[in-house]
């Protein structure tokens, strides 16, 4: 990238800085007519000249050829202009005046609309390229990276330069010429006043900017310490179980302290001087002006200078310091952004980059065929030692191999190498007649596929996680409208006007060939088989249970699961398993459901309307009071907090009562207990509203069945239930979107799955209810033949950032079958299954070599006694291939895999 900033902003912006320059260059004009007109109404329109009387005429307005009378000899009069009176004449003034400040105005707002649209695709270019550059980092220069430091560079410290790069060849040039042009006004009205002003320029001019380079300074050390706290927070959030397991977090609060400590103290010295400086540039700015007064004054007084004149240059000069102040900030700001330049392009500009050429996405990618060779194959660190030496080995590319050996033999970095992410020191790869080392990326990332012990997943569902390594270009536009296309064909035009890829992002982008598929329904169907061969068909089958759908869109799964509701009732009845589902019924309590639920007979459609915010729904506390149901529901809050108080008395938090009994948490006791017993003295009518709103939420959280605090009586039901049907009404007419409510016909689309198909509530104290309930569930989709669209719903689960909201074991499974989806022709597995037991990871094993087809595989194993089951192994040791050959000879021949076994 440049180095210098200049030379970046005037390289990609030039035909864009002309044209805002030729602009400032057609104002420069209209600002000296409007600091001359000051003096002409002050002279002509106020006092007179040229006026022998009030009832005198002028010609106002009257236009000469310009050289017109050096050419022709004589004056050539183009407009003759408009005779007035003294009146009209400082009234013609007047409006020329307010015209001027309108075209100047004007003249203004097109100037800065187009220098923040330049300055604004300039950073979408900077961002972008800094981006770009990021993506061809190799592995190791990102290793040495801190993520949450690039963001911050990327995000925040190059947004400053936006601002700064229209400014960067308008902002002198415009506030330049107005300073320039003012000074010349002044400099026609009085030489002396001139210089006077253009005295005290150069002195602020010279002086301001050297006392503000400390500050820039500071500047440049507070961008860093800022930088490094970034990345100092990015480590303890990503350390966050060794913070708490060691219970080091005092020590990270004093750790952070300090580094706060040193920003403030900073950021102190940078306010103490810029302040200073401040001070400073105000009274140079406003001594001016005293000699104006003054030395002005007394030369209007003698009559060598005019009123007219001396007002037109006080108020020449009143404009003159704004310029000239916003140059010298211009010149600080130029400074600052400059570093904040060289601080980011000297991170982003390491020599150890993918080339551009090398991830050409239309680059043309052929299987791989030939035997994989590997030649003298050498890694070293960052201090030149060597990770692997003289590395060498010869194998069908559709075998079967297994790399073992200890964690320091260098078998991952070995799998790393092999999948092209890291370049060799020395050594050769070879398949076929290709250099491994010189494929584009387009054709490594396509027919190689490559899953670490600790594979990252993107918080997108767990389909776009999967489907991830088949998008590498898009391939089928996406179909708009009119309006929607105008709009999309402005983007692709910016995007090309600051130098992004114009690809469109909402297109199609995955390659369904690739997953040997003819499109989606082919592709669902690969998904589901896939999900099945890494055994995660059966999680990810949970996983759709519990989401929702959109009947509109999915007709046939929603007839399906109402099919599947009926069919399971009579399963439960044949089985005589009836009594473990409570069915909704519109007419009846469900004692296994809450009391909210109860109400409600319905989801939740909106957040006001969830069971937590219901003390504070008017619709529903309008409702209650009408059934005289709100007292009654305050009491029972009370009940439940002192019942709540008296149980948990002499608990220890994790006790399981806490689960059992889950309205108060361990924390919230206290709290509780202090309201018990101000609602003991004043009663329930003397809390505050918020008190009583608190204590109002604890029933809604009551299930008779669970909690059997005996609250519920035949009473309370019944009233329960009228108020359930004028809720139903006034939703209905007042908030129709809020709930979706039960019907036994309908199917809800703001319940879950599961929901659906159950239409109730498991009972609860059956320990057998929720396994037979689900093993039936499962039978009754099957034989339903809707196992698979489950699947697929289940596939729209987000897996969280970083796929936080799976297993460990789950995220390694998700991105082993997002490699076997793009069947590469060769999959390198690296300890790819650590994290798994020991009877999941054969399973796993023995499935991938047994479905593996024509597929190779390299797997770097985390225990040797795998390997038995691959056709050939490769044993490494301190970086060095010692052994290879079949598992059974080395196993009685070898020297080194005999060890490992032992140790395993």
């Amino acid at each position: 990238m440049e180095a210098n900033l200049f030379r970046y902003i005037w390289r990609h912006s030039r035909r864009d800085q002309l044209a805002i320059l030729l602009l400032v260059a057609l104002s420069l004009p209209f600002y000296f007519l409007s600091l001359n007109l000051p003096k002409q109404i002050v002279n002509q329109g106020i006092q007179g000249q040229g006026f022998e009387s009030v009832e005198d005429t002028r010609f106002f307005g009257r236009i000469h050829l310009p050289f017109g009378e050096a050419t022709t000899g004589e004056p050539v009069l183009l407009f003759d202009g408009l005779e007035l009176t003294q009146p009209g004449f400082l009234l013609a003034l007047s409006f020329a005046f307010l015209a001027l400040v309108c075209v100047n105005g004007g003249f203004k707002f097109v100037i800065n609309t187009a220098k923040g649209r330049l300055g604004e695709r300039m950073l979408r270019r900077l961002r972008y390229e800094l981006t770009d550059r990021l993506l061809r980092f190799r592995l190791r220069t990102l290793r040495r990276m801190k993520s949450a430091e690039v963001a911050t560079m990327i995000k925040d410290e190059v947004e400053p330069l936006g601002g700064f790069i229209g400014d960067a060849f308008v902002t002198p040039a415009f506030l330049g010429g107005q300073a320039i042009t003012a000074m010349v006004f002044i400099m026609i009205q009085s030489v002396w006043l001139g210089l006077v002003a253009g005295a005290v320029l150069a002195i602020q001019a010279i002086l301001i900017p050297k006392l503000r380079v400390p500050i820039l300074r500071l500047g440049k050390e507070r961008q860093l310490t800022a930088r490094q706290l970034a990345g100092r927070i990015g480590e303890v959030m990503d350390g966050a179980v060794e913070v708490h397991a060691h219970d080091a977090s005092n020590w990270e609060r004093a750790e952070l302290t300090g580094r706060l400590g040193r920003i403030f103290e900073i950021r102190f010295e940078i306010f103490q001087r810029k302040f200073f400086v401040k001070f400073l540039n105000n009274f140079l700015g406003q001594f001016t002006p005293f000699v104006f007064y003054a030395a002005g004054g007394l030369l209007a007084i003698s009559g060598q200078l005019d009123i007219g004149a001396l007002v037109a240059v006080i108020a020449a000069y009143k404009d003159l310091p704004g310029p000239v102040r916003e140059l010298l900030n211009w010149e600080q700001t130029r400074n600052d952004v400059q570093i904040k330049y060289d601080q980011v392009i000297e991170q982003f500009q390491p020599t150890d980059v993918v080339r551009p050429e090398q991830q050409d996405p239309e680059v043309e990618v052929k299987p791989l065929e030939g035997d994989l060779k590997v030649s003298g194959l050498t890694l070293t660190d960052d201090s030149n030692n060597r990770i692997l030496d003289q590395v060498g080995f010869e194998m069908p590319l559709d075998s079967a191999t297994a790399v073992v050996g200890d964690a320091a033999s260098g078998k991952d970095h070995l799998a790393l190498l092999l999948a092209a992410l890291v370049p060799p020191a020395g050594g050769s790869i070879q398949i076929g007649d290709q250099s491994l080392t010189k494929l584009p990326e387009a054709a490594t990332g396509r027919r190689l596929g490559y899953v670490g012990p600790d594979a990252y997943l993107f918080p997108q569902s767990v389909r776009e996680n999967l489907v991830y390594g088949l998008k590498h270009r898009p391939l089928a536009e996406l179909e708009r409208d009119e309006d929607a296309l105008k709009q999309h064909r402005w983007h692709l035009a910016e995007a090309r006007k600051t130098g992004n890829i114009d690809f469109d992002p909402q297109a199609d982008w995955i390659d369904y060939a690739a997953a040997g598929c003819d499109g989606p329904e082919a592709l669902d169907r690969q998904l589901i088989e896939i999900l099945h061969l890494v055994e995660l068909d059966n999680d990810v089958y949970r996983f759709g249970l519990g989401r929702t759908i959109d009947p509109l869109k999915r007709p046939e799964v929603a007839a399906g699961l109402m099919k599947a509701r009926a069919r399971l009732t009579e399963r439960l009845a044949v089985h005589g398993h009836e009594d473990l589902v409570v069915r909704f019924d519109r007419k009846a309590y469900n004692p296994n459901a809450s009391l909210a639920e109860n109400l409600l007979f319905g989801t939740p459609r909106k957040p006001e309307y969830a069971p937590e915010a219901l003390p504070d729904n008017r619709l529903v506390l309008d409702v209650l009071r009408e059934a005289e149901l709100e007292a009654q529901l305050l009491a029972k809050g009370i009940s439940i907090a002192e019942t709540m108080v008296e149980i948990f008395a002499d608990l220890p938090p994790g006790h399981p009562f806490f689960d059992q009994f889950s309205f108060i948490s361990a924390d919230d006791l206290p709290e509780f207990r202090q309201l018990v017993q101000r609602a003991e003295k004043s009663g329930a009518d003397g809390l505050p509203e918020v008190e009583r709103k608190r204590l109002l939420a604890l029933p809604f959280r009551y299930v008779d069945a669970r909690h059997r605090l005996d609250l519920i009586d035949d009473d309370f039901r019944a009233r329960l239930l009228k108020a359930r049907d004028a809720l139903h009404h006034r939703i209905e007419l007042e908030d129709p979107e809020a709930v979706e409510f039960y019907e036994a016909r309908d199917y809800n689309a703001a319940a879950s799955l599961m929901d659906n198909i159950l239409f109730g509530r498991l009972v609860y104290g059956r320990a057998e209810a929720e396994e037979t309930v689900g093993a039936t569930v499962a039978e009754t989709l099957d034989e339903l033949g809707l196992h698979d669209a489950v699947v697929l719903v289940g596939l729209d689960y987000n897996v969280g950032v970083a796929g936080k909201l799976l297993s460990a074991s789950q995220r390694q499974k998700v991105a082993i079958a997002r490699a076997l989806l793009k069947r590469p022709d060769l999959l390198i597995l690296n300890e790819a299954t650590a994290v798994m037991d020991g009877a999941t990871r054969s399973q796993l094993l023995d499935r991938l070599l047994q479905h593996r087809g024509k597929t190779g595989i390299v797997w770097a194993l985390e225990r040797a006694r795998l390997a038995e089951r691959f056709d050939r192994v490769l044993v490494m040791h301190n970086g060095r291939l010692v052994e290879q050959g079949a598992f059974c000879d080395l196993k009685d021949k070898g020297r080194t895999l005999p060890d490992l076994l032992a140790a395993d």
